[in-house]
């Protein structure tokens, strides 16, 4: 395999013009799925330490390769389901880090700006999806490990409820709390794969039946923040973070302030802890006996594991439950928990040079999620001015997968990004798979409905969701109608060729709802049919000719925002 020079002493770091063999290894003939399925026609990837029949797994080192019989649970499944298999995936060494540099097949490189680290320990499998290689791929995850790459990427990370995919045929990093991951350029797409590979097993004795939570979230959300945040001086990263909170606060959201400090401490069991001994009883055989085939840092804390009694242990088990206890009344006082997927970004070169500290601050928002039985799914949020990704993670209580999803997917929508490195833009959101259907309608808001605006709360309060952002046809003009209060718009349609495009919003409401919302609506306005840029129509806010006689034409300003920005620069 193919490495990088180093460059010389004094300069910026290279850009690693490394093969794609540095991040996955191709079977000569793509495994190929079922002739039909629901995944039919989908390509995938998967992390090297999870079995494929006849496929050497190795784990990121080549001195424990073994070829299994047969393949993990997981690549049965899926396999099943119609989605061919392209290759293995390099990793961090035994799943061991957060950064993606731990292998002795080379470090994998940021698909993004290649001279940053592509996260770990799942990185290979983040880096081909978000290239376009693969359509999804499976990581795992312990402590981080299918979240982190994924915020460094650009790409969706679905970190489900511990049990709900079997980790049957997967090597264990600490097998207590691993999940299989689902890393995905969108997330419907991924809802999709863990409908797929989700089930219980009993060939793994930590699968579990669990009852998922069926309906979205309320409407009007309420999203915990941890305070303090720590962004490790990285200002942009602290921006992007804040343009988060305001996002979900379009949404519908709520910001509620939760004290981090119990689950930071519950995050340190991990490493900190006897805990650290399942990663030596992963592995045991093998590292008593191969101790030098393991890379630094990994084999320091593989052999860390070993120091502690099983008094140690039990102990260790016993705070953690303390924690737990303590933390779960904030569940009380919020419906989700946001934080940044990872709090800054680092350079290959400066991870290693320093791979203990700065793994540590990637996973400074990570580790305690398994610890504490919590669903999560990373999601990308924005890129930052040094065009560098920046995601977030939203984080439920056990068995709130689909609701995270449906969420996330209005959340990754909302922020117009592109599908990782590809360039392409996002395919239309689809239905989450395993939230029971409600009749709904769309609405378009011009005006004083709008997200922050004065009566936006007669949406939120009969359970709408905003959708997107959007334009109508050029058929419409736009009026400021004296004398409203609070102050409102009125849009009329006219001849083809003598109108504007006017923004708007559209908002999805329960059906049984919408009655009850036109009742409010006062003359001159109604409710009609709007025509969107697209040519799609929408029922939408319209109004009478006759009550924009002497109104102030606004058209040209596209928009109601636009229309108040500009009376305050005046």
């Amino acid at each position: 395999m193919e490495l990088a020079a180093e460059p010389a002493k004094g300069s910026l770091p290279l850009p690693i013009a490394t093969p794609p063999a540095a991040w996955i290894t191709r079977l000569d003939t793509p495994l190929a799925g079922a002739a039909t399925g629901p995944l039919a026609g989908l390509r995938f990837a998967a992390k090297d330490n999870i079995d494929v029949a006849g496929v050497p797994t190795t784990a990121g080192c080549p001195a424990f390769a073994r070829t299994p019989a047969h393949s993990a649970t997981v690549i049965a499944r899926l396999l099943g389901a119609g989605a061919s298999l392209l290759g293995k995936t390099n990793l961090d060494q035994f799943a061991c880090g957060l950064n993606g540099t731990r292998s002795p097949y080379g470090p994998v490189p940021n698909a993004i700006d290649p001279r940053y680290v592509s996260g770990g320990s799942s990185s290979g499998s983040a880096v081909v999806v978000a290239t376009g290689e693969a359509d999804f791929s499976l990581g795992t995850d312990t402590a981080g490990s299918g979240r982190v790459p994924a915020g460094l990427n650009n790409i969706v990370g679905l970190k489900p409820s511990r049990g709900l995919i079997s980790a049957a045929g997967v090597l264990p990093a600490a097998q207590a709390v691993d999940c299989v991951s689902i890393f995905a350029r969108s997330v419907g797409l991924a809802a999709q794969v863990l409908q797929q590979a989700l089930g219980f097993d009993p060939a793994d004795p930590f699968s579990r039946r669990l009852a998922l939570a069926s309906r979205p979230f309320p409407a009007a959300f309420r999203f915990g923040v941890p305070s303090p945040l720590q962004f490790f001086g990285d200002t942009l990263a602290q921006a992007a973070f804040a343009d988060a909170v305001r996002r979900l606060q379009d949404l519908g959201g709520t910001p509620v302030e939760i004290d981090y400090a119990p689950l930071a401490e519950a995050a340190s069991l991990l490493y900190g802890s006897a805990l650290v001994a399942e990663r030596h009883a992963a592995i045991r055989d093998f590292f008593d006996t191969h101790e030098s085939e393991v890379i630094e840092p990994v084999r320091s804390i593989i052999a860390a594991g070993r120091q502690y009694s099983a008094s140690d242990f039990v102990q260790a088990q016993l705070r953690l439950r303390e924690l737990a206890q303590r933390v779960q009344p904030m569940w009380e006082r919020m419906d989700l928990l946001l934080v940044p997927t990872a709090p800054t970004h680092y350079t290959i070169a400066a991870m290693q040079a320093d791979p203990v500290a700065l793994n540590r601050n990637l996973g400074e928002y990570t580790n305690f999620v398994n610890l504490l039985d919590y669903a999560a799914l990373s999601v990308p949020s924005s890129l930052r001015p040094d065009g560098l990704p920046f995601g977030i993670t939203l984080i439920g209580p056990c068995g709130s997968d689909w609701q995270l999803a449906e969420l996330g997917q209005r959340y990754h929508h909302a922020s117009g990004l592109a599908q990782g490195a590809t360039g392409e833009p996002l395919p239309a959101p689809v239905a989450i798979p395993g939230l029971a259907p409600e009749p709904v309608v769309q609405v378009a808001v011009v005006g004083a409905h709008l997200s922050g605006m004065p009566l936006n709360g007669q949406l939120t309060e009969r359970g709408a969701r905003l959708l997107r952002s959007d334009r109508t046809a050029p058929d419409y003009r736009f009026f400021a109608l004296p004398g409203s209060t609070p102050p409102k718009p009125g849009l009329v349609r006219v001849a083809p060729g003598t109108g504007h495009r006017i923004a708007l919003e559209i908002w999805e409401m329960p059906l049984a709802h919408y009655g009850s919302f036109v009742a409010l609506v006062p003359p001159p306005l109604g409710m009609g049919t709007l025509t969107l840029d697209d040519g799609r129509t929408v029922q939408g806010f319209l109004c009478e000719a006759i009550a924009t006689e002497g109104a102030q034409d606004i058209s040209p300003l596209g928009g109601w925002r636009a229309y108040l920005q500009s009376l305050h620069k005046g």
